[in-house]
C-alpha cells in the first residue's frame, strides 16, 4: 500500500458500494481477495480506499457511485485527518474558481509536480485573497494593536502530495455542481458526521439574525462576527463591501475564512473584503480599533475561564465588569465597542442572561442607556442546545446627543399559537425537525421593524400607536417598568399569554359554537345497533388486492422540496388528529445531484393508515387534503373505484381484530403490516352500503373532537376570564 494512502471503515465502504454494513461484513467473511485491513482497530478495521475501489470495481460494485461520494470518502479517509484535508480542498476550489486557467495547467503534470507548483498558485491566491500571512495592526482607526497570522495558511508541497488526488475529484465536482456548492457540500458532510465538535447555527437562525441588522432597505455594508464559528452569520449576510471574523479554534477559522471567499465575489468586479483572524476575541482582539455598521455573533456559553480576572480593567467594559459567571454579557460588550454610532448588534444569548442577579446592573445600564433595544425569545429547537429556548439580543450603540429610547421591544415565538381548528390532543409544534422558520421570521420582523422605524424617526409615538403590541407575542414595555430589583428580561414574565377564549367576546362565540356542535353530535349519534350473530365471509388481504391490482400500495417519508413552491405534508400526527397537512417537505442538500427526489402526493379517496403505534386509524383523503405530500410511518393505499369502495376499505382496516393480527409486537414499537390487513370479498354495491355507514361514523367522531377542543377552549378560557378579572362571577 501506498505510504499516507486514504483509508476508508467498513460504513464507507457500505456508502460507496450501497449496501449496508452487513453486507460488507459477508463480503469479507466470503471473499479471500477481500483488502486487508491497513489500521483502524479489531472491531473498526480501515482499509486503503485505492484498494476497495479496484475490489468493488473487479465486482461490479462501484459503477453507480456518485462522483461527490467518492470525493467525501477521499476526505473523509485522508491521512492528515478530514479538516485538514476540507482545508487543502476549499483552498484549490478557491483557484478552480478564481483562476481556472492557471489550475487547468497545474492539473497537467504528475503529482508530484503538481504539488510544488499547487503551492506557489495556492500562496499568491491567498495573499491576494487575505493578506500576507502574518501582517500588522487592523481596524478603521488605523495604529494600535498586534500584528495579526492569517486564518488560512499556505499549505506546503509535502503537505499537498498526499491531497493531489482529492483536489483532482473535487475539481472534477465543482465543474458540476459548482465550487461553492462543493465546499458546502463536503463541509456539511464534516459537520454532520461530528455532531458534538461543532456548534452550529442553523441557517433559518442566521437568516434572521441578518435581516434584524438591516436598517429598512439598506443592508449592513461592514459586519464583524467575533465567534465566527464555521462562518453561517456572515454568509447570511446580502451584499456586505467588507466582513471581518475571528475565532479561536483555528480550524474553524481557516474553514469560515474560505466558506466566506467562496460565498462572494462571484462576479469578481465587486469583491467582499474579508479579514478572518485566529485568537481568543476577548483576551486578544484582533481588530481592536475597528469600528462596523453591524455585529453578528453566537457566542459560546457559560464559559467561566473567559478572562475576568486579567480584563478587569478593559476599556469595554462601558456597561459595567461583567462577573466571571456572566461572559455572555462580556461578550454584549465586546459587540458594543465594535459599532458604529447608530449601529447595531444581533447575539444569540442563553435565557438566564436575560434574569441572572448577577448580570442585574450591567442588564440595568443597557436599558438606561438605551443600547438594548430588544429582546426575542425563540422556540425551543432552534439552535443547539435543543431543548432550550435560546433568545435574541438586539443592540443598538448609543448616538452623542441622541435621546435614549423610553422603551424595550419584547417577543416571544417560543411558543407559536395553534391553527384556530386544532384539536386538543394534537402535540405542540415546534422542535429541531418542525420549526416553522417562516412564522418566526414572520413574528419578530412584524414586531421588530414598525418598532425600528419608529425609535429611528418618530420616537415619541406611543407603541399602541405605532400597532406593534400583539397580546402574547410582542410588546414594547417601558423601560420604567422593567428597572426593578431583578431587571428580569426575560419577554415571557412580561408578555402573559392571551386567555385561551380570546376574551369575552370570543368566549361567546366559542360558546355558541359548542352548543351548534352538541347539538350536530346528537344528530350524528348512531342508532341502536341491530345485535345478530358474526358474520363468515370469504376473506382477503389488502396484499392480494395489491397483486390483483385493485389498489396500490405507496410508502411516505421521502421526497424533497425544490423551495419555489412549498408542498404541505400530511404527518402522522395529522392523521391521528384529523387535522390539515402541517409538515414541510426538507430541502435538498447543498451539492446534491440530480433532480430532487418526487414525494408521493395524496388524491381524493386514497386511505392512509399509520404503520407505528398499534392503534387502529385509518383516514380518507377529501378534497382539502388532495395535493399534500405523504409524511412518515405512514402508508397510502390507493384503491380503483371501480373495485374497491374507499370508505369500505378505511371501515374494515380500523377494525380490532383486524389491527391486531396483521401487526408486529417485536420490537419496543408496534408495527402494522398494512399487507397482512384483511377485509371482506364483497360485491360493490354491499361495499358502498358499508362504506356509507363508515363515513357516518368518521363525521360522529370528528364532531366529538371538535367538541372536546372547544369544550376545553371554553374551560381553560373561562377560568382565565376570572382570574384577570375581564369575566365577572354573575
Amino acid at each position: 500500500m501506498p505510504e499516507n494512502s486514504t483509508e476508508v471503515t467498513a460504513a464507507g465502504i457500505a456508502r460507496l458500494a450501497g449496501v449496508g454494513r452487513a453486507a460488507v461484513s459477508n463480503w469479507r467473511r466470503r471473499h479471500a481477495d477481500f483488502p486487508k485491513p491497513v489500521g483502524g482497530t479489531e472491531t473498526s478495521p480501515s482499509f486503503a480506499l485505492s484498494e476497495v475501489e479496484q475490489w468493488l470495481r473487479d465486482q461490479g460494485k462501484l459503477a453507480e457511485v456518485p462522483l461527490r461520494e467518492r470525493v467525501w470518502q477521499q476526505l473523509a479517509g485522508h491521512p492528515a485527518g478530514a479538516v485538514p484535508a476540507l482545508v487543502h480542498t476549499g483552498c484549490a476550489l478557491l483557484l478552480v474558481r478564481d483562476r481556472p486557467a492557471a489550475w487547468r495547467e497545474i492539473t497537467a503534470v504528475s503529482d508530484a509536480r503538481m504539488a510544488k507548483v499547487l503551492h506557489l498558485a495556492l500562496n499568491s491566491l491567498l495573499t491576494a485573497r487575505f493578506g500576507p500571512a502574518i501582517g500588522g495592526a487592523e481596524g478603521s482607526g488605523g495604529g494600535g494593536g498586534t500584528g495579526y497570522e492569517r486564518a488560512v495558511h499556505t499549505p506546503t508541497a509535502d503537505e499537498l502530495l498526499p491531497s493531489v488526488p482529492l483536489l483532482r475529484a473535487a475539481a472534477e465536482l465543482a465543474a458540476e455542481t459548482g465550487a461553492r456548492q462543493a465546499f458546502e457540500f463536503l463541509l456539511g458532510r464534516q459537520l454532520a458526521a461530528n455532531p458534538r465538535q461543532f456548534t452550529l447555527t442553523p441557517p433559518g437562525l442566521a437568516e434572521l439574525m441578518a435581516a434584524l441588522v438591516r436598517t429598512g432597505d439598506r443592508p449592513a455594508r461592514t459586519v464583524l462576527d467575533p465567534a465566527t464559528g464555521t462562518g453561517a452569520l456572515l454568509c447570511a449576510v446580502s451584499g456586505p463591501a467588507a466582513l471581518y471574523a475571528q475565532d479561536a479554534d483555528p480550524d474553524l477559522a481557516a474553514l469560515s475564512a474560505l466558506r466566506l471567499a467562496l460565498h462572494s465575489d462571484t462576479d469578481g468586479r465587486n469583491p467582499t473584503a474579508l479579514a478572518v483572524r485566529t485568537g481568543d476575541t476577548l483576551r486578544a482582539d484582533a481588530f481592536p480599533q475597528l469600528t462596523v455598521d453591524a455585529v453578528l455573533c453566537h457566542p459560546p456559553f457559560n464559559e467561566r475561564n473567559w478572562g475576568h480576572d486579567e480584563l478587569a480593567y478593559d476599556p469595554r467594559w462601558e456597561y459595567g465588569l461583567p462577573a466571571r459567571t456572566e461572559s455572555e454579557l462580556a461578550w454584549v460588550q465586546h459587540a458594543l465597542a465594535h459599532l458604529r454610532e447608530g449601529g447595531t448588534a444581533v447575539l444569540l444569548m442563553p435565557p438566564a442572561a436575560a434574569s441572572r442577579r448577577s448580570g442585574r446592573r450591567i442588564r440595568a445600564d443597557l436599558l438606561r442607556r438605551g443600547a438594548l433595544r430588544a429582546v426575542v425569545a425563540l422556540p425551543a429547537g432552534a439552535a443547539p442546545p435543543y431543548g432550550i429556548p435560546l433568545h435574541l439580543w438586539v443592540l443598538r450603540k448609543p448616538g452623542a446627543g441622541v435621546r435614549p429610547s423610553p422603551e424595550l421591544l419584547l417577543v416571544d415565538t417560543s411558543e407559536p399559537a395553534e391553527p384556530p381548528m386544532a384539536p386538543v390532543s394534537a402535540p405542540a409544534s415546534g422542535g429541531r425537525d418542525r420549526l416553522d422558520w417562516q412564522a418566526v421570521h414572520s413574528a419578530v420582523l412584524d414586531a421588530w421593524e414598525p418598532f425600528e422605524g419608529r425609535t429611528r424617526s418618530e420616537p415619541d409615538v406611543p407603541a399602541e400607536a405605532a400597532g406593534r403590541d400583539r397580546p402574547g407575542v410582542s410588546r414594547a414595555v417601558p423601560v420604567i417598568e422593567l428597572l426593578d430589583d431583578d431587571v428580569d428580561l426575560a419577554p415571557a414574565r412580561h408578555l402573559p399569554s392571551p386567555a385561551a377564549g380570546g376574551g369575552p367576546g370570543e368566549l361567546t362565540r366559542v360558546r355558541d359554537r359548542l352548543t351548534e356542535t352538541l347539538r350536530l353530535t346528537a344528530t350524528l349519534t348512531p342508532p341502536p345497533a341491530d345485535v345478530s350473530g358474526p358474520a363468515h365471509w370469504p376473506l382477503t388481504t389488502v396484499g392480494e388486492l395489491a397483486r390483483a391490482g385493485a389498489l396500490h400500495l405507496r410508502t411516505g417519508g421521502s421526497g424533497t422540496g425544490t423551495g419555489a413552491a412549498p408542498v404541505p405534508v400530511l404527518t402522522e400526527h395529522d392523521v391521528l388528529g384529523s387535522t390539515g397537512p402541517s409538515g414541510t417537505l426538507p430541502t435538498a442538500p447543498a451539492g446534491s445531484e440530480g433532480p430532487p427526489e418526487e414525494p408521493v402526493l395524496v388524491e381524493p379517496g386514497d386511505v392512509v393508515v399509520p404503520v407505528l403505534g398499534g392503534g387502529s386509524v385509518a383516514r380518507v383523503i377529501d378534497e382539502a387534503t388532495a395535493g399534500a405530500a405523504l409524511g412518515r410511518n405512514l402508508q397510502l393505499l390507493r384503491p380503483d373505484p371501480a373495485a374497491v369502495d374507499p370508505w369500505f376499505l378505511a371501515g374494515f382496516l380500523r377494525g380490532t381484530a383486524n389491527n391486531r393480527q396483521a401487526s408486529s409486537f417485536a420490537s419496543t414499537a408496534t408495527r402494522l403490516d398494512a399487507r397482512r390487513l384483511q377485509l371482506p370479498r364483497l360485491p360493490l354495491a354491499e361495499q358502498q352500503r358499508y362504506g356509507e355507514r363508515f363515513r357516518a361514523l368518521a363525521a360522529f367522531e370528528d364532531a366529538l373532537r371538535l367538541t372536546g377542543r372547544l369544550g376545553g377552549q371554553l374551560v381553560q378560557g373561562m377560568y382565565d376570564g376570572l382570574t384577570d378579572g375581564t369575566v365577572t362571577p354573575e
